[in-house]
């Protein structure tokens, strides 16, 4: 069996407020001390400063100063922050999905992923006196990958309203406003999911943020920062269950079963039918041979979860390897037809259609794996595959 692990990361888009109520919150229990294990891992490189996530910079209040100035009458204030981080001749920004950015690192990279974007995003909009709402969106994951780590995202907002200085009630958090919504996303999100969104505390975007470096610096080998940095998103928010799913991750990959089994016993405990939670379970308690108890839970799993994110990309690597390369076309399309978008999926049924001599199957799909592609690194390596398979193309066109 694939020995591999889920975590749960956070991508966060930007939207303005839209009108819905709130799913009714779980009630989940705090855990104990006793999941954290401190002496297993040596100090952090750097202290884990959570105040830096939302702080702006001298250059950040003087582009917001620059740019926007003050409003005139009828101005709307969001429109214009809006124009200036987004559009293409102002601040330029570029999506980055390798690293989870804070405001100011976002800021003077002009790059991020989504959860980087929002939070530089909300900084800004709070030196225009903007409140802000962070809002948990129901909508699928969205799986990526590292090695033997795989990533699911899921999806959050960030409702702006309007200045204070504009609100008739001072007690209000934001005025609603859906005549004039403004939205800055980066997947659509259907409207019976905005309908059922659920506020979020800032302290659980921290969390998530903090959650976020650990499963970045884990999947680069630099275990000792990722413990200490679930484990402050823990202590952050300990009703953020992901975080204990982190720190299991972390510590099976740290040779530490006992530990991943108390963590991830705590998370299973609390969201009994998540899969994530209850695939690494599973997966620690067979390294643990425990394995009749593993066996109730991937039989829970099979119930929950027949087909696991990436079930048919495996197959189709392995057919690659045998040769077959018209199976493991079959099989990435499949895989595609679940997820549409992934890079990774395209590149690999470019491959397959590429030994199979299908050049213009190979170059679309490789073009496609070059537009989803969410960081430079593996943007620059798509484009130059594809530039390989049309000079491919256009020396075959010449021999004919």
């Amino acid at each position: 069996m694939t020995s591999w692990a889920r975590i749960m990361c956070t991508v966060l888009g930007a939207a303005a407020f839209l009108g819905g109520c709130a799913s009714k919150p779980v009630v989940v229990q705090a855990p104990r001390l006793q999941l954290f294990h401190d002496q297993l891992f040596q100090p952090p490189g750097a202290p884990i400063d959570t105040s830096h996530v939302f702080a702006t910079t001298p250059a950040m209040r003087e582009y917001v100063q620059h740019e926007l100035g003050t409003p005139g009458p009828g101005k709307d204030v969001r429109r214009m922050l809006f124009d200036a981080l987004y559009r293409r001749d102002k601040l330029q920004l570029e999506y980055d999905s390798a690293t989870t950015r804070n405001a100011a690192q976002t800021f003077e990279a002009r790059a991020g992923n989504c959860l980087s974007l929002a939070i530089m995003t909300a900084a800004l909009a709070r030196e225009l006196s903007l409140p802000v709402q962070f809002q948990q969106i129901e909508v699928d994951e969205v799986w990526s990958r590292s090695g033997n780590l795989y990533f699911a995202s899921n999806h959050v907002n960030l409702a702006l309203g309007r200045p204070r200085s504009e609100r008739s009630n001072p007690y209000m958090t934001y005025a609603a406003d859906t005549a004039n919504s403004l939205t800055v996303d980066f997947i659509p999100v259907p409207p019976k999911a905005r309908e059922a969104a659920r506020p979020l505390s800032e302290t659980t975007i921290i969390a998530m943020f903090l959650n976020n470096r650990a499963a970045e610096l884990l999947s680069t080998g630099h275990v000792d920062d990722a413990y200490w940095a679930a484990r402050k998103a823990a202590e952050v928010d300990p009703l953020f269950l992901n975080a204990y799913n982190t720190l299991g991750v972390i510590y099976q990959h740290h040779g530490n079963q006992d530990a991943a089994e108390q963590a991830l016993r705590y998370a299973h405990s609390q969201a009994p039918d998540n899969t994530i939670f209850l695939a690494n379970l599973a997966q620690t308690l067979e390294a643990e041979n425990k394995l009749d108890e593993a066996a109730v839970l991937r039989a829970r799993l099979a119930q929950l979860e027949p087909y696991p994110p990436f079930h048919f990309f495996h197959q189709g690597q392995e057919a690659m390897k045998l040769g077959d390369y018209a199976r493991a076309r079959t099989l990435f399309e499949r895989e595609l037809e679940r997820v549409p978008d992934y890079h990774e999926f395209h590149f690999w049924l470019a491959v397959a259609n590429y030994q199979l001599g299908n050049l213009r199957a190979a170059d679309k799909h490789m073009a496609l794996a070059v537009n989803n592609s969410t960081t430079r690194g593996d943007h620059d390596l798509y484009a130059a595959k594809l530039d390989r398979i049309r000079a491919y193309e256009a020396q075959s066109r010449t021999k004919q």
